[in-house]
């Protein structure tokens, strides 16, 4: 069957991905914690999320990154193999 996805390739593009994002997100935490805050917010249809936040350390960023790669990696090749079974 050509239309297979790759259970592998799509894990790891998903990993990425995410590890990209998280190290994003991170990044703006730490220069512009107010505005990112207030800009998500708006993304969770103006929830205050300001009374659920923490402190962010490196250590809490770096952790926060390797466990949402782990979790896209397994998303992810979950999805293909699903995928590939209805198709």
């Amino acid at each position: 069957m050509k239309d297979k996805l790759s259970p592998k390739k799509v894990s790891f593009s998903l990993a990425f991905v995410t590890g990209i994002v998280s190290i994003v997100c991170a990044l703006l935490i730490a220069i512009a914690p107010e505005a990112t805050l207030k800009l998500f917010g708006a993304i969770f249809h103006g929830a205050d999320i300001t009374k659920i936040t923490v402190a962010i350390s490196l250590g809490r960023a770096i952790l926060g990154t390797a466990v949402a790669i782990v979790l896209a990696l397994i998303i992810g090749w979950l999805f293909a193999v699903i995928y590939n079974k209805l198709k």
